[in-house]
């Protein structure tokens, strides 16, 4: 484990949802450290959902032209070094703790410069991976934007490619209550005359990303317009494809995530490095890139006998688009759900979703401290007429994932556990399973 002094240190900072919107203490922090961030090649990735396993493809298929790669994704979850990646690989113990050692007296610096508002927890992590990729050097770097885009601290580059994922309601209280609000927020990482690839969006998001296309003077490329998913089948263990875009056609390939939602982070994906490299990848590179995406947390299979999947969708979207896959790629007979939100989501939207989708609940919480109560939660869900047959309770994860294995096992092998609800609550129930518990 890393220094536990590292990790205090980094956990006494403004946490991840304590904002105070701006560019100024990330960018004075960066001039301390001789601007990392500069002469880094970027794609950079916004959008309220998909973007963490977009980033993710990205990176795959920069690695496949043998270019050395960064990556830059969040949150994590089970240890923040996963958050920073060199060829694939996250940061070792020991780079992550000389990481920190590194950029730790300037953190300290900008601290006394902005006493009102000190570095944040994110904006440290960001510092410590542009440090880590310049260092390195590395070729080409997947960033990924934290929270909105606009006033992200990853907003301080100018990229060679940006791509929003799809927008929707999510944290609305630092982006706005509306998708126009949000998709401006989003839209603030488009460049002048830097191409901007786009997932399909709802139309009132869409309208927003292509005024400031227009307003940049920057190249757009949309699904369903300049770039779609042609042909999608579903197999075992994954998904065929063929995706087509400016740069041409890509058919035969097989993604083995679940989805149609993750398609779309593909085809996305591949027409960003297209347009990096400025030219139509080899379709072998292409077909071995595909088979080895993975995306921890998305719909991710830990177990069998019973099968048990985690996934992070924490929004009402999310939840939509995390339901198709489960209808579409698992045929439970019953599906036992462990659910556990932040307290700071919109539940009622969450559970409207999650109505009468699974035969067996099992409500839970987790150990972060913005963790909605199991008490508060089993509260609301009691309320909805029609939630599920069987309604458990437990105090932890832990508890739950064991309760939950136990209804399985009376049920039979038709039976399937699927946690979502939170990326806290998919990266306790990974930990849990990894280090061999409730096997």
């Amino acid at each position: 484990m890393v220094n536990s002094d590292v990790m205090a240190a980094l956990a006494s900072r403004w946490p991840e949802n304590k904002i105070n919107p701006s560019l100024d203490r990330i960018k004075l922090l960066l001039d301390y450290l001789g601007n990392p961030q500069e002469g880094l090649k970027v794609i950079h990735i916004a959008g309220t959902n998909g973007k963490t396993s977009t980033s993710r493809m990205v990176e795959r298929l920069l690695r496949s032209l043998d270019l050395r790669t960064g990556l830059y994704t969040s949150p994590h979850l089970i240890h923040p070094r996963e958050r920073i990646c060199i060829d694939g690989e996250s940061v070792n113990e020991n780079s992550f703790e000389e990481l920190y050692k590194h950029v730790e007296p300037f953190l300290y610096l900008v601290d006394e410069k902005t006493p009102d508002s000190p570095i944040t927890f994110f904006e440290a992590l960001t510092a410590m991976a542009f440090v880590s990729f310049a260092d390195t050097p590395v070729d080409a770097v997947s960033l990924e934007v934290g929270m909105g885009g606009r006033w992200d601290a990853t907003n301080v580059l100018t990229p060679l490619v940006s791509v929003i994922t799809p927008v929707d309601l999510d944290h609305q209280e630092f982006l706005g209550n509306t998708i126009e609000k949000i998709a401006f927020e989003k839209a603030g990482i488009i460049k002048s005359n830097v191409p901007v690839i786009v997932s399909q969006q709802v139309k009132d998001a869409a309208k927003v990303i292509l005024a400031t296309a227009i307003e940049h003077n920057a190249p757009i490329m949309r699904e369903g317009i300049e770039l779609d998913v042609l042909e999608r089948s579903v197999g075992v263990g994954g998904q065929q494809l063929t995706i087509a875009n400016p740069y041409g056609t890509h058919a035969d390939l097989f993604l083995p995530l679940f989805g149609k939602h993750q398609a779309s982070n593909a085809a996305v994906a591949l027409t960003a490095v297209e347009a990096f490299v400025d030219r139509q990848l080899d379709n072998e590179l292409v077909q071995e890139s595909f088979s080895e995406f993975s995306s921890p947390g998305r719909l991710q299979v830990l177990k069998r006998n019973p099968t048990i999947v985690i996934d992070a969708a924490h929004n009402s979207a999310g939840i939509r688009a995390t339901k198709q896959g489960i209808e579409e790629s698992f045929k439970f007979d019953n599906l036992i759900l462990i659910l556990a939100f932040m307290a700071d989501k919109d539940i009622e939207e969450i559970l409207k979703e999650l109505t009468g989708f699974a035969q067996v609940v099992v409500l839970t919480q987790t150990k972060s401290a913005r963790a909605m109560s199991t008490a508060a939660l089993e509260k609301q869900v009691i309320n909805i007429s029609g939630f599920a047959a069987r309604i458990e309770v437990s105090d932890n994860s832990d508890e739950a994932l064991t309760k939950s294995i136990q209804i399985a096992n009376e049920l039979g092998n038709s039976a399937g556990i699927i946690a979502l609800g939170s990326v806290v609550l998919a990266g306790e129930i990974a930990s849990i399973l990894k280090v061999g518990k409730n096997k």
